[in-house]
């Protein structure tokens, strides 16, 4: 496998060869210049994973070879070194695309972390590109996403019954895409330049459902002012897909199967039946062989409905598509306001992974649209989900979760998300101490301990605000 190639960029002679010589040894191919020029000009050439610049240069300044590579070479994650004292210049960095920074004097330890880091998150960025790629070709009449082999097997049925016209019954928990599937098997089969015309049964009373699926005729009661066509005479010679099947009353049972029997229509308060040739895809959560033992649904119906059965497996049955689902969900719903997002953190996936989905796919959809929108950088954090999912992950035993990567070293520690936190309450409130300080919900005396701890220089007289402090609280 080729190692990595990063370029160091420092005026200070001593600093650019101590950190170009730790680098080498850990194995990555190392640049060393002495001016954002020559590193400009060598990032020009191509093929670089990462850049380490110190932020104040010369002429050309970190910041500059920042918004430079940004522009010739999006994936290539920048990392900016900075003097103890300069918070805001590196607040200023992150906000413009910056992967993260280190304050001077650093541990060698520390740029090792941050390096690995920073190429994992390059990895991260390529393999979403590649996602988002994998997702253009493929045919553009298919929403259906997933390789599994749950899903595999329901593409096989879909394939071998679209091209007939038998009936088909799908079934599955809310949320797993049924009536996308009734889609596909129209717009796959003879019938796709015919109507494909979907109806909820539970949606509506059976009166109203009765004449707007059978029509009706001028005064076959009150209020048929005039002809009306049914949904099934509007649909001849394609598909009518009946959604939630088993939520239809005993009469209107008995007048779908007999259209299905004779192959004819009669609206309301008509004497006269009208041909139709229409294929039947019904859907339904329900277990409908119980409903039949139950009475609440005829048996001839049934068996009449359940020619092609196809059963839709739920989310929790198909974790390994989270993945592909995820990336499908970000292209869909980045191409709005925030053109931003591009992936997600390891974390992240691992949650959306190992939550259960109660409301399957249209649940993953929703939660990402959500954090899509609330989302302040290029990759999604655990912070971006609902606290309900975060929640009910923790809940789920990791035997379930399928694995992201190989190792831990993707997985952030608490000290450092902490600081990540910690930097990201200063830049929203650019540097307000009172205001970063309420937000985290701590005193200000805390606040400053805490940016010390991390190398984060405030500004102002630390000694007199704990003296407030102690006088004050």
């Amino acid at each position: 496998m080729q190692q990595a190639t990063i370029l160091v960029a420092d005026d200070d002679a001593v600093a650019r060869e101590l950190l170009a010589e730790a680098l080498r040894k850990e194995g990555y191919t190392v640049d060393a210049y002495a001016s954002g020029e020559e590193t400009i000009a060598r990032g020009r050439r191509g093929n670089v994973d990462l850049v380490l610049t110190d932020l104040r240069m010369g002429a050309v300044d970190g910041l500059a070879v920042l918004r430079e590579f940004k522009r010739m070479s999006p994936d290539t994650v920048v990392v900016v070194l900075t003097a103890f004292g300069s918070l805001e210049g590196a607040i200023e960095a992150i906000k413009q695309g910056a992967y993260d920074y280190l304050a001077k004097p650093f541990k060698k330890e520390d740029i090792k972390l941050v390096v690995k880091r920073g190429l994992e998150h390059r990895r991260l960025l390529q393999e979403n590109a590649r996602f988002r790629q994998e997702l253009k070709s493929r045919e553009q009449w298919s929403p259906l996403v997933g390789s599994s082999p749950a899903m595999m097997e329901v593409y096989k049925l879909v394939a071998r019954v679209a091209a007939n016209k038998s009936t088909v019954l799908l079934q599955g928990e809310s949320g797993t895409g049924k009536e996308l599937i009734a889609r596909a098997i129209h717009a796959h089969g003879p019938r796709r330049d015919k109507p494909f015309i979907p109806v909820n049964c539970g949606a509506l009373p059976d009166t109203l459902l009765e004449s707007e699926m059978f029509g009706y005729e001028k005064g076959a009661f009150t209020g048929a002012i005039g002809n009306k066509v049914g949904l099934f005479e509007s649909a001849n010679g394609g598909t009518l897909f009946l959604d939630e099947i088993g939520d239809l009353g005993k009469d209107l049972q008995v007048k779908l199967l007999r259209v299905m029997q004779d192959h004819e229509v009669r609206r309301v308060g008509s004497t006269t039946s009208t041909k139709v040739d229409v294929r039947i895809i019904a859907a339904t959560n329900q277990n409908l062989e119980q409903l039949v033992k139950e009475g609440r649904f005829r048996d001839d119906l049934y068996y009449r409905l359940k020619v092609v059965p196809i059963v839709l497996p739920s989310l929790a049955d198909r974790r390994e598509d989270i993945p592909m689902l995820v990336h499908h969900f970000l292209q869909k719903f980045s191409g709005g306001a925030n053109q931003t997002v591009h992936g997600l953190l390891p974390e992240t996936m691992a949650i959306l992974t190992r939550y259960r989905w109660p409301g399957n796919v249209r649940e993953l959809e929703n939660v990402i649209e959500r954090a899509v929108s609330l989302s302040h950088g290029p990759l999604l954090t655990p912070e971006d989900l609902p606290a309900t999912i975060r929640l009910g992950a923790e809940a789920e035993p990791d035997s379930k979760q399928p694995r992201c990567d190989q190792t831990n070293e993707a997985y952030l520690t608490l000290e450092e998300v902490e600081k990540r936190h910690l930097i990201r309450v200063l830049k929203e409130t650019r540097g307000n101490k009172v205001k970063a300080a309420k937000i985290l919900g701590i005193d200000r005396r805390t606040l400053y301990r805490m940016a010390e701890r991390f190398g984060l220089d405030l500004g102002g007289d630390q000694e007199e605000i704990e003296k407030e402090e102690g006088l004050t609280g």
